[in-house]
């Protein structure tokens, strides 16, 4: 019997290895400890349960980090022990680990971030929110890590942490992000390029002077962004805040300190 050439293309087909499903991606957001938080997922397939199931807990893990550490929730275990309405061992342990880790970054950017600020009067009061956004988005990623074969990328208020799933050891994830112009928010000034790392910014553009310099109490007037690129969201975060503060001097820090970190000053 004669082949046919449409029976050779068929022939010819079938010798050829099938080519890897294109990943898809999905997005989900939330609004969490009042700002949005998202989730973005690429798989072959991302309507699978266990991806929804891990979306799920990314959120309910962040709404118990803003439970136990919102400066805004009269019930949040942070307030409640700072008015005296809860004592340390009725509190989540997570305050205790967090307040070591406050204590870890001040000492390593030499006060340049610090987690005690004065209230007016002169009163210190204990907020972490520098720190806590970071190290929580950091935790929720814990159960996007352990599913098969997805890559993930979670932003949260301009902070963005990238990585994969199980069995991607030879696919590293890009994620192309662009860093806003604190001076024309209309405009890109930089992009990166996101894989198993993390990157933070601080300034002024979007939320005002909320950043305040530790060794004067001051809020931080002044036009300008820094960001900070690395392979632990949490520290991505503390350096960002330190070299607002201090720009040279923590870049200094940065190179000598944290070599696995970068920085970009705006």
């Amino acid at each position: 019997m004669t082949a046919t050439a449409s029976d050779i293309r068929v022939a010819v087909a079938a010798e050829r290895p099938l080519e890897p499903m294109r990943p898809v991606r999905r997005a989900w957001v939330d609004q969490i400890m009042g700002l949005p938080i998202s989730v973005h997922v690429r798989a072959a397939d991302t309507t699978r349960e266990d991806i929804a199931v891990g979306v799920r807990r990314v959120f309910d893990h962040l709404r118990l980090v803003d439970r136990v550490f919102s400066t805004w929730r009269a019930d949040s275990d942070l307030l409640r022990l700072q008015h005296g309405e809860a004592q340390v061992d009725a509190v989540h342990p997570w305050l205790a680990e967090v307040t070591d880790l406050c204590l870890e970054a001040e000492g390593v950017t030499d006060g340049l971030f610090s987690a005690w600020r004065c209230q007016a009067g002169g009163r210190r009061v204990f907020d972490p929110t520098g720190l806590v956004k970071g190290w929580g988005v950091a935790g929720a990623a814990a159960h996007l890590e352990v599913l098969d074969e997805i890559q993930w990328c979670i932003g949260a208020g301009g902070d963005l942490l990238a990585g994969t799933g199980r069995g991607m050891v030879d696919m590293a994830p890009t994620w192309r992000v662009g860093i806003e112009d604190p001076r024309d928010r209309r405009r890109i000034a930089d992009v990166i390029t996101l894989s198993r790392n993390a990157v933070a910014t601080s300034g002024s553009a979007a939320r005002g002077a909320h950043i305040h310099d530790p060794s004067s109490g001051a809020p931080i007037d002044r036009v300008g962004s820094t960001t900070v690129i690395g392979p632990d969201l949490m520290w991505a975060d503390v350096w960002a805040t330190a070299a607002f503060v201090n720009p040279a001097r923590a870049g200094l820090l940065i190179a000598d300190r944290a070599p696995d970190y970068s920085l970009l000053t705006l």
